[in-house]
Parts: C-alpha cells; structure tokens; sequence
C-alpha cells in the first residue's frame, strides 16, 4: 500500500487514494464543498487540506461538526495522523475541543494556545458574537455536515463572518448527501461561499477500487389482524372530522390520503379564514389538531408497531385529563370510539408487529454467521428503540440504545459524554448490536459495521443515504430495510430510492458547472480585516444578553450593526442596555400563548419592578388579535394593564432584524444619556429580605434560588459570609466550587 508523503503528515499512516489528493488540490484553490459517499474518506481529504494550509500559512485550522460525538471522532482522527512539525510529536495544547459543556474561559485560553481546534458551530458563534476571540487567523474553515447550512443554523452565520473577518480565508464544506433538491443545494453554497462543488460516486473509475460491496435486501412484512382492526378505528376516527371540516365549508383530503402535506394546504385554509375572524375558523383549527394527532397514531400503528401506539395513545389520555391539556385532545379522548380504541389496546399483552422478531431474528443470524459482526438498527421513534432493545435483550443479545440528550416523561436522554462513551464500546466490540434513533444517522465511524437495519424506510434521501453510509466501509455490507404493505413504508421507499437518483444527477451536472456566485458578504475594508484581536473587538454601544437568545437571528444582525455584546444568564429579561433598560422580546405568537398558557403578567411585572425602563418588544407582522381564539377586548385589556397599569413601554416590531435595529438604537441612547451599565439594574423599592438575597445573588453562580436557600440556611448575610467552605457546601444545591467561590471572593483583599 502506498502511504501520503507530507511533513505534516505521520509517515506511513495514510492511504494515497488519487481521488482524495485529486480533491485535495482543488480545495486548496477555492472555497470548495466535497460530496463523497459515505466511507469514501472526507476527513481524510480534511486532514490533507489542513496538512497543507498548516505548511504553507501561519494560523489556525478550525474543524465544525453539528454533534459532540462527531466533534470528538474528528479530534480522534486528526491527533492520530496529523504533526505539527516534521518528525516532531503535537503537544497537549495544539489540540482544542470546544462544546456547551467548555466555558468561555477556557474556550478563550485555550484558543490562544491552539493550533487546530474542534468544535460544535453554536459554541464558536456565540464566542464570536461575544467577542471572545477572533477567526483572523483561521487559514482553514472545515464545515462537516454542511448540508445543514440553512437558515438560521449557526453553519452560515459562521461561514460569513469567517470569510470577512479572516486573513487569508479557505473554506472546505463536506457531506455524503446535500440532498436532491437543487435549489436547496444552491442556498447551502450560497451560504457558504463555495466556489466550486467536487463529487465523486461509487462508479467513478478512480473510486471503484475502494468500494466494498454492499447488499440491500426489502423485507415485506405484513400487519396483524389486530393492528389492521386499530388502523380501521382510527381511520373511522379522522374521517368523522374531516367530514365535520367539510360540513364547515373548508376542502378536506380523502381519509386515505391524509398526508402532511395536505394536513398543511387545510391549515393554510383554516389560517387565512383567522384573519378574517371568521370564528367557525377556530374550531377548524382545534379539528385540524385532532386529525394531526390521529394520523401520527396512524403512522405508529403502520410502521412502529402496537407497544408504541399503546404508549401514544397513554400520552394523549393523560394529556386530554389534564387541566391544561388542548380543547383537540380533551375532544379527542372523550369520544367513544376513541375510548374503545384505548379498551382494545389495553388487552395487548406483548408486541404485534412482526417488525420486532424480524429484527431479533435478522441480528441472530447474523451473530451465528459472524460473532465479530457490528449491527445497527436504525428506528425513527424512542419508543421503538426502547422496543427494541427490550426484545433483542430478552433474546440474549447485547444491546445499548443511543438517543439525543433531551429527556422527555419518564425517558432520560443521552447526554454527548454517555453517547462518546457508548460508541468507544461498540467500536471496540464490547457489545454488538447498537440502536439507535436518527441521532445516530450522521457520521458514526464504526469501520467494521457490517450490517444496518432501517425498522422503516425513511422518505428523506439524506437520512437514508446517511444510514446506508454506516455500513460497508471496510468490508463488505448488508442494509436490510423492513417495509410493512400497503403502508407508509412503500411510499417512503420509493420517495427516498427516486430522490437519491436525482441528487446523484444534481450534484453531478453541479460539478461540471462553476457554482453558484457566493451571496455578497458584508463589506469591510482591507484594513479592518488585518486588525489583531483587540482592535476586532466590537466598540459600538453595549447590550447584554440572555444566553437563551444566543441561537436568535436578533444576536447576529447585533453583531453585524457593531454592538458590543456581554453574554449572561439573566434572571428576568432577554437584554439589558444600561442601568435603566431591561427588553423582553416576544413573537406575536408566544406574546399570545404566554397570555393563556403561562404567566405573562408575572413575567412583565417582575421586569417592571427590577428597572425603571422596562421594554415589551412584540415581533412579527401577524395580527395580535387574530392569533388565538381570544375576544379583541381581553387583548386590549392586556396592553392596557401592561402600558398604562405596569408602566412598561410596548414596541412592535416587523422582525428579528427589525427587532436588532430597535435594541441598537435604544443602546446608542442610553449610551449616550447614561455611560455605563452599572452592575445591578435600579430597583425603585426592595423589601429587606429582597436587598439580602439580592446581594448574595450577585455572587458568582449564585443565583437567586441559591441565595434563598443559604440565607434561610444560616439566618443572615454575615452568617453566610462568615461561614466556611464545609458549611457552606453542605447546603442542598451548593457544591463546593461554588462555597469556595464565596468564601474566596468575601475575604479578597480590594485592591
């Protein structure tokens, strides 16, 4: 085997394929996004491009991807193979990874000293929109995944600034499947300024010698009596509320061809009859979720199988029993056949979907066959996957599942750590059979897969092209896709087999072609581009935010507009501007829900009481009135008591970019009446208890909660400061960083 020679490059250690160093080359012209089929080697073509920029440019790498587990795998790979000088080991320090779970100290630290960092994008635009460090050095922009760049995601806020804010930029954009939609394809150049698109297929003359063969087998299965019996209940079910849609005058699909996307077009109806305030509309819309929630049900039942649908069905009762459950589910479970749906399923006593034994079946032959075999089971919902791995367990196969991190009910998530560690077990044959839901779709290296299962077939080329990818990299490959009859699951088999074919003829005629011309990036002269750091940094009126607005577009058209920005967890508000502003954004639709289904004036009221110039900042053009089915007059009573009774001003605004203008504009006037933000906002009257935990709260990571709890531990603020590391740590909720952080700051000397 023929090795890649480069200096920065571990000798001996890379497969020369003249595909990769083809690509290579052409990525060190122009800013380029590389389409390669999965196993095809696109963080070899990274590393290759990196090696080269790193030779020939002083300054930094810097490596995207949208997970943890895929941030660490390419930190794994590049501290493997790559040098930082001939013949010379990389130390500690030349690598960084920054996720959610760094702080931005160390993040800031940590960059200085780096000379190629791996990162997830939200992080690094949150550093850049705080100003933490700058991209100027940045030589190369690696964006994994990049068919993710797309409207507000973090990838084309990221591409922009790079490339106006960076030296001498290089962008390298990768993914197996940007999808088959041309247009879109089109926008994700756009939004990375890709010059030129290189792509290879399976077939190209200089990539078949590194294909491995792999078999894709469709097992038909066929749904049980007593599955079919629930299909029929709960298809009798929508076709009662379309025709209750009919009977009110709106154009309803046929209950066989209740689609999302015909779901959409009747919503689209009942949204336009909302704004005339035609009030049969609101019951329309309370029907159309009912029907939303049935065909989900639907969905379940066709393709998932009876223990999920059991499970969906028991959401929806405790939903529809709560107090603060929606008119449509309320509806819903009080209807006959609704509950008689809920009797039958309840006699269920094990699973009915053959779809389960096939999987347990298909995963204990393939372990007869071969027992050094890796499997992965790909399913769309939690629910299955917990299935799943119950049944294989019970089957005495090993198995772990791997999920996202939120938790939801009763089912904790998987944080980045617990995903990382479950995939270094895999890889390293600790157990055999992994399940996993779509989270595990993008980019999982496990070199020695040899099988992957779809439960479902999946309608999205991307997603089945990213599961197929999973197998078949090292060796050969079998992808075994259940499809149930005359269900879902044949029409998304056809959708996604029809939309691979048509993004492998898409990115091809894109290749032969120059792309798409960059949208224009903000101008900026040459020599603001050359500035160090210090000079980078923001200088124009100052405004903290609430680090839950960070993914917001409002942050970035901030940044673009100048405004100097500080980052924190505010306790009320969503920016601050001086000593005397607090401003709580709200969309027209949240302005609404929060009004019903949470306490707004409790919201307002506390920023009311904390400034003496709080700020209701209402976004988006829609009708306030028009929004929720709510009489005009308890709406405008609403502005009235948050005007005039809470002396909050109400600004509408048309949109983020809107709502940034306005915030920048409030900043240049009280930077300009008031200088600078004082570190508490001013409070017109706090009771004693209030100034006591307000003070203590002021301490580092110490929040309100916090404080009430030490001050109601030890009876008095001097009890508190006087208190040492061990009694303070003993408090519930305290640990000892933080006791030390109190002890440590209340006996500095102030110099």
């Amino acid at each position: 085997m023929t090795c890649v020679s480069h200096p920065l490059i571990r000798p001996e250690s890379i497969e020369e394929r003249r595909y990769q160093l083809a690509i290579a080359l052409r990525a060190l012209d122009a800013n380029t996004m590389v389409v390669l089929p999965t196993g095809l080697g696109k963080t070899a073509v990274a590393l290759l491009v990196a090696a080269s920029r790193l030779y020939s440019h002083p300054g930094k790498v810097l490596v995207l991807a949208p997970t943890k587990p895929l941030v660490e795998q390419h930190l794994r790979f590049f501290r493997q193979f790559l040098l930082f000088q001939e013949d010379s080991e990389p130390e500690e320090s030349d690598f960084a990874m920054f996720t959610g779970e760094t702080s931005p100290d160390e993040r800031a630290r940590a960059w200085e000293a780096c000379r190629i960092c791996f990162a997830t994008p939200q992080v690094i635009k949150n550093d850049c929109l705080a100003g933490r460090y700058s991209l100027a050095d940045v030589v190369l922009l690696v964006v994994d995944e990049c068919h993710r760049a797309v409207g507000n995601y973090a990838y084309v806020f990221l591409a922009r600034h790079y490339c106006t804010t960076a030296r001498e930029p290089l962008l390298l954009a990768m993914t197996a499947s940007p999808g088959g939609d041309r247009l879109k394809v089109q926008e994700v150049c756009a939004n990375l300024r890709v010059e030129a698109v290189e792509t290879r297929v399976e077939t190209d003359e200089d990539v078949r010698p590194y294909i491995h063969e792999r078999d894709i087998q469709y097992v038909d299965v066929y749904l049980p009596e007593e599955l079919q019996a629930a299909l029929a209940a709960l298809r009798g079910l929508v076709e009662a509320r379309l025709g209750r849609l009919a009977d009110l005058g709106f154009q309803v699909p046929k209950p066989d061809k209740l689609s999302i996307r015909a779901l959409n077009a009747l919503n689209a109806q009942i949204q336009q009859r909302i704004r005339t305030r035609d009030s049969s509309a609101f019951v329309a819309a309370s029907l159309h979720a009912e029907c939303m929630k049935l065909r989900h049900a639907i969905s379940l039942a066709e393709t998932q199988g009876s223990e999920a649908l059991k499970l969906y069905l028991a959401r929806l009762g405790a939903e529809g029993a709560s107090g603060a459950g929606s008119k449509a589910s309320k509806r819903l479970v009080g209807d006959p056949a609704y509950q008689h749906l809920v009797e039958v399923a309840g006699g269920w006593k094990e699973e009915l979907h053959p779809k389960v034994s096939i999987v347990c079946e298909l995963v204990r032959a393939q372990l007869a066959a071969h027992p050094e075999s890796r499997i992965i089971v790909f399913a769309t919902y939690r629910d299955t996957v917990q299935t799943l791995v119950d049944a294989l367990s019970a089957s005495g196969i090993v198995c772990e599942r791997f999920v996202g991190q939120a938790s939801r009910d009763a089912e904790k998530g998987l944080s980045q750590k617990e995903q990382i560690a479950s995939l270094a077990r895999f890889r390293e044959g600790e157990f055999r059979c992994l399940v996993a839901t779509s989270v595990g779709e993008e980019g999982l290296d496990v070199p020695s897969t040899d099988m992957v299962i779809f439960y479902e077939a999946v309608p999205s080329e991307i997603r089945s092209i990213q599961r197929k990818g999973r197998t078949g990299r090292s060796g050969s490959g079998t992808i075994v896709v259940l499809v149930t009859k005359d269900t879902s699951d044949e029409t998304f088999r056809y959708v996604s087999q029809a939309r691979e074919r048509a993004m492998v003829t898409g990115i091809r005629s894109m290749s032969a072609v120059p792309a798409p011309a960059p949208a224009p990036a903000p101008s900026l002269p040459a020599a603001t581009r050359q500035m160090d750091f210090l000079a980078f940094a923001p200088s124009g009126p100052a405004i903290v935010v609430d680090d839950r607005e960070m993914s917001s577009r409002v942050v970035e058209r901030l940044h673009e507009l100048g405004a100097s920005i500080t980052v924190e967890r505010l306790e009320i508000g969503d920016y601050a501007i001086g000593d005397r502003i607090l401003v709580e954004r709200k969309t027209v639709q949240d302005f609404m829900d929060t009004l019903i289904e949470r306490d707004l004036f409790g919201q307002i009221g506390a920023m009311a009481d904390a400034v003496p110039r709080p700020v209701l900042i209402v976004e988006g053009e829609d009708d306030l009135y028009g929004v929720r089915n709510i009489h005009p007059n308890a709406v405008r009573g609403t502005l009235a008591a948050v005007t005039v009774g809470m002396g909050v001003s109400l600004i509408r605004t048309r949109d983020a970019d809107d709502t940034a203008g306005m915030l920048y504009v409030l900043a240049q006037r009280e930077g300009g009446e008031r200088g600078e933000r004082k570190v508490h906002p001013k409070k017109s009257y706090r009771s004693a208890r209030e100034e006591q935990e307000y003070a203590l709260a002021a301490f580092p990571n110490i929040g309100l909660g916090s404080a009430r709890l030490l001050l109601e531990h030890f009876g008095s603020l001097k009890a508190v400061l006087d208190a040492d590391v061990a009694e303070l740590a003993s408090v519930h909720g305290v640990g000892e960083k933080t006791a030390r952080g109190i002890w440590e700051l209340a006996r500095r000397p102030y110099r």
